[in-house]
């Protein structure tokens, strides 16, 4: 098994099983064999790729976005431009260099990173360093940021926070655990023997069949909580793009990925990815009940070809040096939009302090 496993055995016999956000804890984070925690896990040499990997479009739309919404909140002589689980630092680079040009932004630009990665932080500071960007500031939660107006991006950071599970049984719910198997050299899902507390399971679903389950992100739920808050408290935005649904419902969605293909989820623990859809309904509602305004949640192609995504692909066709680079390109901007690929399953929402409205795309 993997170096994780002989952690894990030493936990459940100690506490008892664990539940499956307490399982992604110690997948992802664990402090010395946790998947974020020891590798670089993006690109063709990782486990998966992004958005702003697939082609530099997503990060200057992006970055321009940014740069819309600064000047509609007065273009302040100082910001926080933040990013929420910045990968190796793309997105942000292609950002910057696609704002070059706009008066006053870079200068009032102070850069911020949520990143608990080590391996990942030192890639983010190289490749902000390749664009020129020396200011850059690292945290390990929203709620270190500096006072002051905000800006924020989180492209597939919700996706990858910790997710409780619950099952509908007869006469209600309970929790789905993560336990050794019988065998002791593996571990298996089982269910709770205590029922679940009413407030756990969202109201839209309380009804569900028997034998429905639920996914529920209170990590998630809270860092939505502390960044609606900062942005009504000191005004500004924040940009939130990951795959998930719209409405809350039913369902299982947490899955394991390593080298790039779909894997059993309890198979290999700290060695691959994991990750689970976004309820955006339930963002938007935590949000709006700390004051912020939330807009509506469109796909991610509608909301790329509404920031000029058209225009910005015909210029890139035509800069092409070949007819090959410019498949690749079109090949790769077709990715980001198309239904059949990216454009529909990832969705977008922005939220805002209540007087930044309409937000850029969304009109």
């Amino acid at each position: 098994m993997t170096p994780l496993f002989g952690h894990l055995v030493g936990r459940i016999a100690r506490d008892g099983p664990l539940t499956v956000a307490q399982f992604m804890e110690e997948a992802l984070g664990n402090r010395d064999h946790g998947y974020y925690m020891t590798r670089d896990p993006l690109g063709a040499r990782g486990d998966f790729v992004t958005a702003p990997e697939i082609s530099q479009v997503f990060g200057e739309l992006l970055g321009l976005w940014c740069a819309s919404v600064w000047q509609s909140m007065g273009s302040p002589t100082a910001f926080r431009w933040v990013e929420l689980g910045p990968g190796r630092g793309t997105l942000m680079a292609d950002a910057v260099r696609a704002t070059r040009k706009v008066e006053g932004f870079h200068t009032a630009a102070q850069i911020h990173f949520i990143e608990s990665s080590p391996v990942l932080k030192e890639k983010q500071r190289e490749t902000l360093g390749s664009v020129g960007m020396t200011n850059g500031e690292w945290h390990r939660d929203i709620s270190q940021i500096p006072d002051g107006p905000v800006i924020c991006l989180a492209n597939e950071f919700f996706d990858a926070l910790p997710v409780r599970q619950f099952q509908r049984v007869v006469g209600g719910w309970r929790e789905r655990m993560v336990d050794l198997n019988e065998t002791k050299n593996g571990l298996r899902f089982m269910l709770s023997e205590h029922a679940a507390k009413p407030h756990f399971i969202p109201d839209a679903v309380q009804g569900a069949p028997d034998g429905s389950l639920v996914e529920t992100a209170p990590t998630g739920m809270r860092m939505m909580h502390t960044l609606a808050e900062r942005l009504v408290k000191s005004g500004g935005a924040a940009l939130i793009v990951d795959y998930g649904h719209a409405v809350t419902s039913v369902g299982e969605t947490l899955q394991a990925v390593q080298d790039h293909t779909f894997a059993e989820v309890l198979a290999d623990p700290g060695e691959q990815d994991l990750t689970a859809h976004v309820d955006f309904q339930a963002l938007a509602e935590v949000a709006n009940r700390t004051g912020a305004t939330c807009t509506t949640i469109m796909e991610q192609g509608t909301f790329l070809n509404s920031l000029g995504l058209p225009v910005r692909a015909r210029q890139l066709a035509a800069a092409a040096d070949s007819i090959e680079q410019g498949r690749d390109t079109a090949a790769r901007i077709d990715r980001l939009t198309n239904p059949a690929h990216m454009g529909s399953l990832f969705k977008v929402m922005g939220l805002s302090s209540p007087e930044l409205v309409p937000l850029p795309g969304f009109e």
